[in-house]
Formats: structure tokens, C-alpha cells, sequence
């Protein structure tokens, strides 16, 4: 009787996809855990691979360690991983870490989504390293996959789910508050519209409009014919003020207007950290 060949083939094949989902789900624990980072590092170069669809073992990339730690919030993990790899680590992951082949770079999309405040400053200031600023803005700024985020870039969905932490760090260094998601909306869209559908979090969706507001010198966005159209709902909601400066009635305050020029002359300015007489006091706009 012939040797079946591709049976013994199939079957190590088998063997290898087992033995790199028990390190792979070892590692995603680890790092869950909490672990030391060197700890981490000699389990990544040595210990853990993960399966591709290809039918291939691969060793974790700096990038894909990176995503877990977003997503455990392992900060001294994500700090290491950014500083030793720099630009490195935020690389396109492999396919199997991805929702579909046309997916772009997640990680700031994901740092978005969970909040990880402090290791998307690290992300930010990682940013500065690229030699071509093409590929920086192009990192803040393209949309992510259909499926995952409907195709919204990392600044609609600080937007969506109300993270004006993340919001400024974004705009902060660069994003562009213009870009449209697949559906035709800009982030201030988006803001809006979730303003109008849930009373939740409002006072963090006010603060990310006081901070689109600095950053869109040009209020270029699909929603303001609705708002000239429905000035007694949006005054409700927004107030008078935020609505005459969003719908084009009248012009900000001369104090945002200057804001706008100090946050055009330093990108990276943090304006959480100026004191209580320096902000416009229309800024945080309408608190119930």
C-alpha cells in the first residue's frame, strides 16, 4: 500500500497550528497578566508564534505584541515596544490580526476604542520619528476597515464614543478634523449626530465640540444645514452660542480665535494643562 504523504503533511500541519494556538493565547495571557516586560520580550523572541491562514507558524512582530498591550493596557509593555522598535512598532500587523486584507495600521484606532490615554501620548510623540510626514498623516488619518469601524478614522471615533482625551491628542498632533468617514461625514458630524440621539456622556461631547471647534478654523461639515434648519432644537442642545459659531451666524469669541492660533503655532499643545483663566469660558459651551 503507497504512502500517503499529504496525510503525515496534514497531520504536522495539524500539530503546528495546535502548538501555536497554546502559545499564542500564552503570550495574549502574559501580557494580560500584567508580566514583566522582559519576561514578555523573552516569550515573543523564543516562546510564542501565532497561525497564519497561509499555513505558516510566525513569531509575534513588535506591532502585534503592541496590540495586546492596547488592548491590557500594559503600559510599560506598549512604552518599551515603542521606544526600543519606534516607527517599527506600529508596522502593519499580520493578516490574521486584521478584520479584511484592505484594513490600514489599527493601533491608533484601537488605543482610541479602549481609551489607553497615556500609551496613545507615547503613540503621538512616536509619530515625530517618521522621516516622511505622508506616512504620519496618513497613520492619523486613514479610515479603518468597513466592517470593524464602518469606516471611520481614529478621529471619528473619539467623536462616536466621546474620548476628548484621545480627541485632542489626535488633533493635537495633526489629524485632520476634515477628513469624511465612507458614509460623507467629518468627525464634527459624527459628534453631532450621537449629541442628538443620547443624553449620555453629554458633558464629554461637549468638551470634544469646544475642542473640533478650536481645531476647524473652517467649519466645513454636512450637518450645518440641519442645524440652521432646527435652531430651537440645537440651541437646546448644543446652546445658543456653540449654535450662532457652528451654523455661521456670528464668528467665536476673540479668545478662541486666539486659541486657534496658539494650537496652530504648537501642534502638540495640551490644553487640559492651561489654567482655569486661560481657557475661553465658552469653551466647555453648554453645561446643564
Amino acid at each position: 500500500m503507497p504512502l500517503d504523504l499529504g496525510l503525515y503533511e496534514r497531520r504536522a500541519d495539524y500539530k503546528s497550528e495546535k502548538r501555536c494556538q497554546r502559545t499564542s493565547l500564552a503570550f495574549y495571557q502574559a501580557v494580560r497578566d500584567l508580566l514583566p516586560v522582559w519576561l514578555l520580550e523573552d516569550i515573543r523572541a523564543f516562546e510564542a508564534f501565532h497561525w497564519e491562514d497561509e499555513g505558516r507558524a510566525c513569531a509575534f512582530s513588535p506591532s502585534e505584541a503592541l496590540l495586546y498591550a492596547l488592548v491590557h493596557d500594559h503600559q510599560q509593555y506598549a512604552r518599551h515596544l515603542l521606544q526600543r522598535y519606534s516607527v517599527h512598532a506600529l508596522d502593519m500587523p499580520s493578516a490574521s490580526f486584521r478584520c479584511c486584507a484592505h484594513s490600514a495600521t489599527p493601533h491608533v484606532s484601537v488605543a482610541v476604542r479602549y481609551n489607553r490615554t497615556d500609551i496613545l501620548k507615547v503613540m503621538m510623540e512616536t509619530l515625530k520619528d517618521f522621516a516622511d510626514d505622508g506616512k504620519r498623516k496618513l497613520l492619523l488619518n486613514h479610515r479603518g476597515c468597513a466592517h470593524a469601524d464602518g469606516g471611520k478614522t481614529a478621529l471619528h471615533l473619539a467623536c462616536v464614543l466621546a474620548r476628548p482625551e484621545c480627541l485632542l491628542l489626535l488633533l493635537g498632533h495633526g489629524a485632520c478634523p476634515y477628513v469624511t468617514d465612507r458614509a460623507g461625514d467629518t468627525p464634527l458630524d459624527c459628534l453631532l449626530q450621537q449629541i442628538n440621539q443620547s443624553d449620555m456622556d453629554m458633558r464629554s461631547k461637549r468638551v470634544c465640540l469646544g475642542y473640533l471647534v478650536l481645531f476647524m478654523p473652517a467649519l466645513r461639515f454636512r450637518m450645518r444645514t440641519e442645524l440652521q434648519e432646527n435652531p430651537a432644537l440645537w440651541s437646546r442642545l448644543i446652546g445658543q452660542q456653540a449654535l450662532q459659531w457652528l451654523s455661521g451666524q456670528c464668528p467665536p469669541s476673540l479668545l478662541v480665535q486666539c486659541m486657534r492660533q496658539v494650537t496652530r503655532s504648537v501642534p502638540d499643545q495640551q490644553l487640559q494643562s492651561l489654567p482655569d483663566f486661560l481657557r475661553p469660558p465658552d469653551f466647555r459651551l453648554h453645561q446643564s
